[in-house]
């Protein structure tokens, strides 16, 4: 039997991919600055500082020099936003988004930011969460969520941003072709997409588990104290003699 997530989320394939980076700045040819995303106008401050892109200022760890990033430095942009405004949804947005019902909380918060996509290049495959729309366009669905393919046309026709970190665990340079599909949490296997970051789900059930452990410890340290105390409250009976 095909996993479920194989069969709703088909893969994208041979997709150009640029790069893109949190904090970049304008230029003639992309005229956005990335200090803040679609979703979040303070993303460079809330990422942790600026993802240098620059090979000679990255860690073999996929981070760049200086700082940890305090969300995951495995992310994508994919050209296609679901609110209008922080207010309002795209009509179409229900319809066209497979996972909308499950996630939607209100108009305008979006249903997209987060969600994890697989990215293939050769033999290797990478794993990483949307957190920004583009390149270009930000209302393809006929090839996000279709079978389209991508409508904008600048730079060769990319469908795909990736971060540096993606581009250097995959080895691939900007304008390259890869596939790419949505998969589901439960599918992303461990690797270095699953260590840092607010954002991940891994690192925040990680958090959770150990909250757990702490609680159920801290609890049954108060139940040892609570029976301690009472044998000494009954004089100590049962002590050895």
């Amino acid at each position: 039997m095909p996993h479920l997530g194989y069969a709703r989320y088909p893969w994208k394939l041979d997709i150009v991919a640029t790069v893109f980076w949190v904090g970049e700045q304008p230029t003639e040819n992309n005229p956005t600055p990335n200090d803040k995303s679609s979703w979040d106008t303070q993303w460079m401050q809330n990422f942790g500082g600026y993802d240098d892109p620059d090979p000679t200022k990255r860690k073999d760890n996929f981070t760049p020099v200086g700082f940890i990033p305090k969300q995951n430095p495995f992310y994508v942009a994919l050209p296609y936003n679901d609110v209008i405004d922080f207010d309002s949804h795209k009509p179409e947005a229900s319809r066209v988004i497979p996972w909308f019902k499950q996630r939607f909380v209100r108009s305008g918060k979006t249903v997209l930011k987060g969600q994890w996509i697989a990215i293939r290049y050769g033999n290797r495959v990478c794993y990483a969460q949307w957190e920004d729309c583009g390149p270009f366009v930000t209302d393809d669905h006929e090839y996000v969520f279709g079978n389209s393919r991508p409508k904008n046309t600048s730079n060769r026709g990319a469908g795909l941003d990736i971060s540096p970190a993606v581009r250097d665990y995959l080895g691939i340079s900007s304008s390259g072709r890869c596939d790419w599909r949505f998969v589901d949490v439960s599918e992303v296997p461990a690797g270095p997409w699953r260590s840092l970051g607010s954002n991940n789900h891994f690192v925040t059930q990680q958090k959770a588990e150990k909250a757990r452990e702490h609680t159920e410890i801290s609890s049954r340290l108060e139940e040892l104290r609570r029976m301690r105390d009472a044998y000494f409250q009954q004089g100590g009976t049962g002590a050895a003699r």
